[in-house]
């Protein structure tokens, strides 16, 4: 199985995989996403590290189910060859009904037939109110006229 677009990336390329991983997270389902990773992809996010699809998949099962209304935005830092870096902002709320705005970078490493192999992802948490939330399109993918992050000035 091979996941276009495949190293080694141009701009234009780089951008479609970016959106397309945005598009994957933001419907939410942890199956799909895994798909995009080698079997034995290597992660670390925040303080977890991770091997293989599997836990992967299990992750992202308990990431949103503790973060609710999950929406989120990348957008293409830089890239070379097989790597790809972005920037992030999503937006979700707790149980409780705390808003928040989680910040980060990401550092992708993909297989020649275009899967991930390795991604180290830093992640910031800032506390919002429902009013300062940014984010206002339905769950799921955002659509094309939404702003970026750059746009939004985050």
């Amino acid at each position: 199985m091979s996941r276009p677009p495949l190293p080694p990336f141009t701009r234009d390329t780089a951008i479609t995989k970016v959106r397309a991983a945005e598009d994957a997270w933001n419907s939410r389902t942890p199956g799909s996403v895994a798909l995009a990773y080698t079997p034995d992809t290597v992660w670390r996010n925040r303080s977890d590290f991770l091997t293989g699809r599997s836990a992967v998949e299990a992750f992202l099962t308990t990431k949103w189910q503790r973060e609710h209304k999950y929406r989120l935005i990348k957008e293409l830092w830089a890239f070379t060859d097989n790597r790809i870096a972005v920037r992030f902002a999503y937006e979700w709320h707790d149980a409780a009904g705390q808003w928040f705005r989680s910040y980060g970078n990401e550092n992708w490493e993909f297989a020649e037939d275009g899967l991930m192999q390795h991604r180290i992802a830093s992640i910031n948490d800032l506390r919002i109110s429902a009013d300062e939330r940014l984010f206002h399109w339905p769950l799921g993918r955002r659509p094309d006229d939404h702003p970026g992050l750059s746009d939004l000035s985050l």
